[in-house]
Protein backbone atom coordinates (compact mmCIF):
# COMPACT_ATOMS: atom_id res chain seq x y z
CA UNK A 1 0.00 0.00 0.00
CA UNK A 2 1.43 3.49 -0.81
CA UNK A 3 0.84 6.67 1.49
CA UNK A 4 -1.63 8.76 0.18
CA UNK A 5 0.24 11.36 -0.90
CA UNK A 6 1.77 9.70 -3.79
CA UNK A 7 -1.49 9.75 -5.53
CA UNK A 8 -0.66 13.47 -6.11
CA UNK A 9 2.62 13.80 -6.34
CA UNK A 10 3.82 14.77 -9.67
CA UNK A 11 7.58 15.18 -10.78
CA UNK A 12 9.41 18.74 -9.75
CA UNK A 13 10.19 20.86 -12.61
CA UNK A 14 13.50 21.98 -13.08
CA UNK A 15 13.83 26.04 -13.06
CA UNK A 16 15.42 27.55 -16.07
CA UNK A 17 19.07 28.14 -15.67
CA UNK A 18 20.58 31.49 -16.04
CA UNK A 19 24.22 31.87 -15.73
CA UNK A 20 24.69 35.00 -17.25
CA UNK A 21 26.85 36.51 -14.21
CA UNK A 22 29.82 35.43 -11.93
CA UNK A 23 31.39 36.05 -9.00
CA UNK A 24 34.38 38.32 -8.92
CA UNK A 25 36.81 38.31 -6.18
CA UNK A 26 38.38 41.13 -6.24
CA UNK A 27 35.05 43.60 -6.63
CA UNK A 28 33.56 40.85 -4.58
CA UNK A 29 29.51 41.27 -6.05
CA UNK A 30 28.46 39.55 -9.11
CA UNK A 31 29.39 41.03 -12.23
CA UNK A 32 28.08 40.98 -15.50
CA UNK A 33 30.49 39.03 -18.85
CA UNK A 34 30.90 43.20 -19.94
CA UNK A 35 32.50 43.89 -16.05
CA UNK A 36 28.99 45.93 -14.70
CA UNK A 37 27.75 44.74 -11.31
CA UNK A 38 24.98 42.67 -12.23
CA UNK A 39 22.52 44.40 -10.21
CA UNK A 40 22.72 47.21 -12.86
CA UNK A 41 20.80 45.06 -15.40
CA UNK A 42 17.25 45.29 -14.34
CA UNK A 43 15.96 42.62 -16.66
CA UNK A 44 17.92 40.14 -15.35
CA UNK A 45 16.93 40.76 -11.97
CA UNK A 46 13.75 40.24 -13.08
CA UNK A 47 14.41 36.95 -14.12
CA UNK A 48 16.30 35.78 -11.47
CA UNK A 49 15.15 37.39 -8.57
CA UNK A 50 18.47 38.47 -6.82
CA UNK A 51 21.80 38.36 -6.90
CA UNK A 52 23.19 36.83 -3.72
CA UNK A 53 27.18 37.20 -3.45
CA UNK A 54 29.18 34.39 -1.92
CA UNK A 55 31.29 37.02 -0.03
CA UNK A 56 30.40 37.19 3.80
CA UNK A 57 26.94 36.42 4.97
CA UNK A 58 24.86 34.87 2.39
CA UNK A 59 21.81 36.99 3.12
CA UNK A 60 23.54 40.36 2.12
CA UNK A 61 23.02 41.47 -1.65
CA UNK A 62 25.34 42.56 -3.61
CA UNK A 63 25.66 46.52 -3.69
Amino acid sequence: MKPFAWNYARPAELAPVIDQYSYDSTLQLNVLPDGRPAVSDRTLLAAVGTTTSTAGSATHFDD
